[in-house]
């Protein structure tokens, strides 16, 4: 019985939907987070149904046998590292409360997987995309839009969700609410306050309408900005698979660059682990790698 016909079939059991509870009551964590748990946890339930146990009697073999199956069964490093995360954070809170006598994922490990480095604009291709023609349909919006993204480093749903109650213009600030609901403020550079004080003009918002309406003046949703901004990318003659996250990163990345401030980087993504954010320093040795090679007499090579 694989897996994939076992979750279709096979109920939740309470301590999971009890935990899943947990996770979007007191942890407050995202409807994209809570899902990705539920998909996990469904596996191992299917898995675990298949066997004829409990998902509350499982044992440190028994996790190992299902990191096992799945991976027969075709699925990444990246997604045995999730299913792993997940259990151990289900069967962390079975502990705490009581529900088990120990946690049976402890001092296990899902196989490496190979760390890709995120894919960013370079300064002159951030430009090129922001200054979007403003006098073009929605210009206004979309300029506002993509000048924030790159000046503040926002996430995709932070950006969807903001309210202009949120945003001080006059100090350069917005206050968002990232993962966990963790408040962090950051700064908003000129060339954005700019962008947003037009763009609120011509709309005449008030302090509690989104930032970027959608339809019946609700927020913009995140596959239409996805969508916005592959479009305006094209637009401006940048042929590559651009995306919002992409803004992100890049923001990282060229504020790594000139700065060197590992930290401060952290504290402007909302990063609660700093190895999160150290994947960028291979961004930073891969540019100065390039400019060594590219200057250095003995780096050069022969054509």
């Amino acid at each position: 019985m694989s897996t994939d016909v076992a979750t279709a079939d096979v109920a939740t059991p309470a301590s999971v939907e009890a935990f899943l509870a947990h996770l979007a009551g007191e942890r407050q964590v995202s409807a994209h987070t809570l899902d990705a748990y539920r998909r996990d946890l469904a596996s191992l339930t299917g898995w675990s149904t298949a066997k004829s146990l409990a998902i509350e009697s499982l044992d440190g073999e028994h996790l190992r046998a299902f990191i096992a199956d799945e991976h027969r069964r075709g699925c990444s490093p990246k997604t045995l590292q999730r299913r792993l995360s997940a259990c151990r954070s289900f069967y962390g809170w079975m502990l705490r409360h009581g529900r088990i006598a120990a946690n049976p994922v402890a001092g296990l490990r899902a196989p490496k997987a190979p760390r890709k480095l995120p894919r960013v604009l370079d300064p002159d291709e951030a430009k090129t995309l922001v200054e979007t023609p403003v006098d073009a349909p929605l210009g206004l919006r979309d300029r506002a839009l993509l000048e924030l993204f790159y000046s503040s480093g926002l996430r995709l749903s932070e950006l969807c969700g903001l309210r202009w109650s949120q945003i001080d213009l006059d100090d350069g600030l917005v206050t968002v609410h990232g993962k966990g609901r963790r408040e962090r403020t950051v700064p908003v550079g000129s060339h954005a306050r700019a962008a947003l004080a037009d763009w609120r003009a011509s709309t005449g918002a008030k302090n509690d309408d989104p930032v970027f309406p959608g339809r019946g003046n609700a927020s913009i949703t995140p596959r239409a900005v996805q969508l916005r901004v592959r479009q305006l990318a094209e637009r401006q003659g940048l042929f590559k698979q651009v995306h919002p996250h992409m803004l992100r990163h890049s923001f990282a990345s060229h504020i790594l660059e000139s700065s060197g401030d590992l930290r401060g980087v952290q504290e402007l993504l909302g990063h609660a682990d700093l190895s999160t954010t150290q994947i960028y320093t291979h961004l930073d040795y891969q540019h100065l790698a390039k400019v060594y090679d590219a200057a250095h007499p003995r780096a050069r090579r022969k054509r």
